[in-house]
């Protein structure tokens, strides 16, 4: 890939990152999965400060860049930077400001203005990250499936939960996979094509939900995966995957815009099965 063809825009280095992911070396990988996961200490740092922070030496930073079709690692900040130019307003420069943790531990009230302002981040966000093309498709696929069946573990536990919760209400079926006593896999054991299971992770990613995802859709399960980060081990099983990154104050992750957006599959899902015609069953 040549310079001029390289791309100026963060959308499109994700695309390209997730497309060359497998044929990069391990260190390259190591400072693509750190730059997705900080693309703001990216577009401020110095090759240096990024380079001890991503554990690497800067020289690293200068073939990353140029393996991407970059004149250099100054060339490809300027993605990040421009970034930085077009999105939403730099809440979290407002909460280090306003909400100093070592502060906020010691003050009920500007704790949770610190938890205000991180779920507001979170939103924020989102709004950015949501394509409305991949939010069309996921709806059409869950209002068509026979059962909804629904994965997260640990942290992304409350979403999938909630999900079991409404989607009844909705007039669809669904079934909360909580692998209760390690039965996870029985629980899965009849879903199929007709089927699609919304499997639901973020990092430190749970291993049981990357294998069930795995294993369903070998099976044909169409998967819908919330996670994020475009290096998610879920990401190459999902037919669509929503990248959702929450974030943080005090290292106490909001759980905002995952519940945002889980709430509004839900109700478009019922919308859009109440408009189709009648099931008829499985036979």
């Amino acid at each position: 890939m040549s310079e001029n063809t390289s791309p100026r825009d963060f959308e499109g280095l994700k695309t390209l990152l997730a497309e060359r992911r497998e044929i990069l070396p391990r260190r390259l990988q190591q400072v693509a999965e750190f730059a997705m996961a900080h693309p703001d200490e990216v577009a401020f740092g110095t090759a240096a400060s990024i380079a001890a922070l991503a554990d690497v030496q800067p020289s690293t930073l200068v073939r990353f860049a140029k393996a991407l079709g970059y004149a250099g690692f100054s060339d490809l900040q300027g993605v990040f930077r421009h970034r930085l130019r077009e999105r939403w307003p730099d809440y979290e420069e407002r909460l280090r400001t306003l909400n100093d943790v070592s502060h906020a531990g010691h003050d009920p009230l500007r704790l949770l203005f610190g938890f205000v302002e991180s779920a507001a981040t979170s939103l924020e966000r989102m709004r950015q990250t949501i394509s409305g093309d991949d939010l069309e498709r996921a709806v059409d696929i869950l209002a068509r499936a026979d059962t909804i069946y629904l994965l997260g573990q640990r942290r992304a536990f409350p979403i999938a939960a909630y999900l079991a919760y409404a989607l009844p209400k909705l007039r669809l079926r669904s079934l909360l996979v909580d692998n209760v006593a390690s039965l996870g896999p029985e629980q899965m054991a009849y879903a199929g094509p007709r089927d699609v299971l919304v499997a639901i992770s973020f990092t430190p990613y749970t291993p049981f939900t990357v294998e069930l995802a795995r294993t369903a859709a070998e099976a044909g399960v169409p998967v819908i995966a919330i996670t994020d980060s475009v290096f998610s081990p879920l990401r190459p099983h999902a037919e669509v995957w929503f990248e959702v990154v929450e974030s943080d104050f005090g290292s106490f992750r909001s759980l905002s815009a995952s519940l945002s957006l889980a709430m509004a599959l839900a109700v478009a899902v019922g919308e859009k099965r109440a408009a189709l015609p009648p099931k008829t069953g499985r036979g």
